[in-house]
């Protein structure tokens, strides 16, 4: 398997990646990696087996637009993307700018024949023991048609039944209320698109408050409202587990019963916590582009490089390519 690490991006570029790649490395024998990044790369990585550095000039701003980004051809990310092309790598990854990522691989590596709108999809953890869902779009697109989301709800039916071998997985629409006249123009047109899609088992609306309650396998949304989703979820978290942790430092008796239940704590933290997750995976485009977490420390950009692993394994893109398009073809039809 030959993967490409962007190894400059994010807040914390090296200080994240290297030690990364090497942890996955060592659990993975099958795997041969092209390392995008500066010459400190040479020293980071000297002489290690199945590593190939590319060195690369520039790094992009977390906040570039895509146009620049695409004409920077010196930078670690627009070389990985290149690296990715040439060498028929499996998948690629980059913790770095997601505009700059999400356009260069709309215009280098192009889309599956059939896909009008690629989506950023992402695992999320829910309350029940073992049970995830999937969420797209995610911020790849500030808006959407109706037929956009109605794809999103086949692509991400298709993700979910391969990622974890479930034929029929429960669809819903986020929307402001779960009756069927609820949502915005685009989402009550979207909805009975999908309630016509004979290709998914379409629920109906759900409310951002019940998909973390583990009833719902696959979530829609617009690009816009995924995004606020996604990062609703991420805030909410981090402030509840401040808060648990100053209810449990006030004094002697509450740091005692903490010692009581900090194997309850210690799980519910795992369960939740976005760095098991994995990254977003760019779902549309001819290739497994994964978007790890800007902020991503070892912990998360390991776990994103598993999961591009995972994907590659279950050989994704072909199976995607078997299927998208011509179910597409025949929803056209409805």
């Amino acid at each position: 398997m030959k993967i490409v690490i962007d190894m400059m991006g994010g807040d914390y570029g090296l200080k994240t990646t290297v030690p990364s790649l090497k942890e996955f490395i060592s659990k993975h024998k099958d795997v041969f990696i092209y390392a995008i990044g500066d010459s400190s790369l040479v020293n980071e990585m000297k002489d290690m087996e199945r590593v190939k550095i590319v060195l690369s000039k520039t790094v992009l701003r977390m906040d570039i637009d895509p146009m620049s980004a695409l004409r920077d051809n010196e930078s670690s990310l627009m070389i990985a993307v290149k690296t990715f092309i040439d060498e028929k790598c499996d998948f690629i990854i980059s913790a770095g700018s997601t505009g700059a990522l999400l356009s260069a691989s709309v215009m280098k590596i192009k889309r599956i024949p059939g896909i009008t709108r690629p989506g950023l999809i992402s695992i999320f953890p829910s309350y029940k023991d073992n049970k995830r869902f999937v969420c797209c779009d995610l911020g790849a697109n500030n808006a959407n048609t109706a037929e956009e989301l109605n794809q999103f709800a086949t692509m991400g039916s298709l993700f979910y039944s391969f990622l974890y071998d479930n034929n029929n997985p429960k669809v819903y629409l986020l929307s402001n209320g779960t009756e069927e006249e609820k949502g915005s123009v685009v989402g009550k047109d979207a909805f009975q698109l999908m309630k016509a899609n004979k290709k998914i088992q379409f629920c109906g609306n759900m409310e951002a408050r019940d998909p973390l309650f583990g009833e719902c396998d696959v979530l829609v949304t617009d690009g816009f409202s995924g995004n606020i989703f996604l990062k609703t979820m991420e805030g909410t978290a981090k402030v509840m587990g401040k808060m648990m942790k100053d209810a449990f430092s006030r004094n002697i008796f509450t740091k005692l019963s903490y010692l009581v239940c900090k194997k309850g704590i210690k799980s519910m933290k795992e369960k939740m916590d976005y760095k098991n997750v994995g990254g977003a995976m760019l779902l549309g485009v001819n290739g497994i582009v994964l978007k790890a977490h800007g902020a991503s420390d070892t912990q998360a950009f390991t776990h994103s490089l598993d999961l591009g692993y995972l994907l590659a394994k279950k050989d994704i893109i072909t199976k995607f390519k078997e299927n998208i398009s011509a179910k597409w073809e025949a929803l056209k039809n409805f």
